[in-house]
């Protein structure tokens, strides 16, 4: 019988109060970066940076998918260009249609398209543009997952698969002239959104708070996938796939699920991004820029998501600051640290933090080291209460 001082009621007890703690921090930051960032900017003169901030939170929301998939579940995809393109596309041809009844938006005109082409009319309904921001490059992901991971196909397979569809992507949405303006993209910042300029100050603050609101959800919704027994299964994939499909798992459609989220959170990013920089455009889909969401969340450090979100926040804003100093030789500094990350710091700032970090901290207070051998087995409540009702 277990009691309420049972361990597995304490171990719970213990989570819930970790997952609170947890909560709050998330919640203290999410308040600062709302309203103490912009003030703090605009008071050492540096207004024009929250724009910035802005964009690359939504960079963050990619790098949360990235780490979902790669970090947690072992699938190097170098190709979520084409999810976060996908959704920057969907709300800027809705911004594109924001004009009087019976005008087309102008480069049809350059072009000499003189009706909308069918596949752009469901961008007048602003409910079907927003579920298509999501459901699009999901759905995209889910197909694509399935035919690839029912064929057992994964590691560096894999890898090369989601780079090959890049450049199919690349390629159509770069020859489209006609259709979706080709290599110049579709510009928002012009564009109307409820009767407001998308690229004025009004709209740009409302823009800020839902990339906010957004980063917040997208890391609750993959702390809630990676906590509990998917966590545990998703792990399981990734360390020894053979083992789980011989415990009787099929992890086909974990894997599916898994890719169908991380997408459909790119393409949220992407909407977001796009109304922030003012265009979209096949840009988005070159392999350095997939390559670049991989480089943010090996920085930050794998299987962590505040890794990831670091991340994505420290290495744009350093390439921002070092395109500034050095515009010329910045992108050296770009490769010197992914090179630095993966042979010194292999498990990125974050997992250097956990290990390392805090070994150095307790030397320097001149504490002992402590004993690393599976020191969250032994201490776990959990496995300590099964090991005694094994023995009994």
């Amino acid at each position: 019988m277990i009691t309420d001082s049972s361990p597995v009621k304490s171990s719970s007890a213990m989570r819930r109060r970790s997952l609170l703690i947890e909560g709050v921090i998330v919640v203290v930051i999410a308040l600062f970066i709302q309203f103490g960032a912009p003030l703090l900017l605009t008071a050492i003169g540096q207004e024009f940076r929250i724009n910035m901030l802005g964009r690359f939170m939504s960079l963050a929301i990619v790098a949360l998918g990235i780490d979902l998939i790669w970090g947690y579940t072992g699938m190097l995809s170098l190709g979520h260009g084409i999810f976060f393109s996908l959704g920057g596309y969907a709300l800027g041809m809705f911004l594109q249609l924001q004009l009087p009844e019976g005008q087309l938006p102008e480069f049809f005109t350059l072009f000499g398209v003189d009706k909308l082409p069918g596949f752009w009319q469901p961008f007048h309904s602003l409910p079907f543009t927003l579920a298509a921001i999501v459901l699009i490059p999901a759905s995209i992901a889910a197909l694509l997952g399935y035919l690839v991971f029912r064929n057992r196909i994964r590691g560096v397979y894999f890898s090369i698969l989601t780079q090959a569809s890049l450049i199919v992507f690349f390629n159509f949405f770069n020859s489209q002239q006609k259709l979706i303006n080709g290599t110049n993209g579709l510009k928002t910042d012009t564009t109307k959104i409820f009767g407001v300029y998308a690229g004025s100050d009004q709209a740009q603050a409302v823009f800020y708070t839902l990339t906010v609101i957004f980063l917040v959800l997208a890391y609750l919704l993959c702390r809630w996938l990676t906590s509990g027994r998917l966590g545990r299964l998703l792990i399981a994939i990734r360390d020894d796939e053979s083992r789980v499909r011989f415990s009787g798992y099929d992890p086909t459609g974990f894997k599916v699920l898994v890719f169908a989220v991380s997408a459909g959170l790119a393409g949220i990013a992407g909407a977001l991004y796009t109304v922030q920089s003012g265009i979209i455009s096949p840009k988005t889909m070159d392999i350095a820029f997939s390559i670049e969401m991989v480089i943010w969340v090996a920085v930050g450090g794998r299987a962590s998501l505040v890794g990831a979100i670091f991340g994505a926040l420290a290495v744009n804003f350093a390439k921002s600051l070092l395109s500034e100093q050095f515009p010329e030789i910045w992108l050296f500094f770009q490769g010197a640290l992914f090179l630095v990350v993966v042979t010194v710091l292999p498990g990125g700032f974050v997992g250097w933090l956990r290990n390392e970090g805090q070994e150095l901290l307790r030397s320097l207070l001149g504490r002992p080291r402590r004993i690393m051998t599976y020191p969250s087995l032994a201490e776990d409540p959990e496995v300590d209460y099964e090991r005694q009702n094994l023995r009994n």
